[in-house]
């Protein structure tokens, strides 16, 4: 059988968050993705090994989410079958350092209030964390949460993304009652 591995970089304030208290988090992932995580915590590599190829996939989406800002628990949902997780990178959107503060702040809103909103509209999860944007969610949600997002960072007030939020969230709820018929 073919082993496979995979070497992941996160930052180094995330590492202990990937170990866990006694290795706990390490080890529910191992067990759950039927991996081995081999963690050097000077230089944050994660080196992920296994012989199935979804199960290494699946625990570096799970580490990468821990990597940028998710705690393990939501970092977990990653693997349901039916979540999915996506990255959007600030600096493609901001010009300088100066911009790329504002982007970030426009997206986490005053006290978070932005990124409550977009979560509870989307029923997504976003983190913000140094340059980038991350969304754990079920698969038809996050690319309307990362529309959302987006529509944000290219400059669209709040109010309208929220409103077209709400006619996405109709949408959906329309579309799996004519399902559920």
């Amino acid at each position: 059988m073919a082993e496979y591995s995979y070497e992941l970089k996160i930052p180094l304030a995330r590492i202990a968050v990937v170990i866990g208290s006694k290795g706990n988090v390490k080890k529910d992932i191992e067990e759950a993705t039927n991996t081995h995580l081999q963690i050097d915590s000077a230089e944050g590599d994660v080196f992920i090994t296994g012989d199935d190829a979804l199960g290494l996939y699946t625990a570096r989406e799970v580490i990468s989410a821990i990597g940028r800002g998710f705690n393990p628990e939501l970092a977990k949902l990653l693997l349901k079958q039916d979540y999915a997780t996506e990255h959007i990178d600030i600096t493609d959107y901001a010009k300088t350092k100066k911009h790329e503060l504002r982007m970030r702040g426009r997206v986490i809103g005053a006290e978070g209030k932005a990124r409550k909103v977009l979560e509870e509209l989307t029923e997504c999860h976003v983190s913000v964390y140094g340059k980038t944007i991350t969304i754990i969610g079920e698969i038809e949600r996050v690319p309307i949460c990362r529309q959302a997002i987006e529509k944000l960072l290219a400059g669209s007030q709040h109010s309208t993304v929220y409103r077209w939020l709400e006619r996405q969230r109709r949408e959906i709820k329309k579309k799996k009652a004519i399902e559920g018929i």
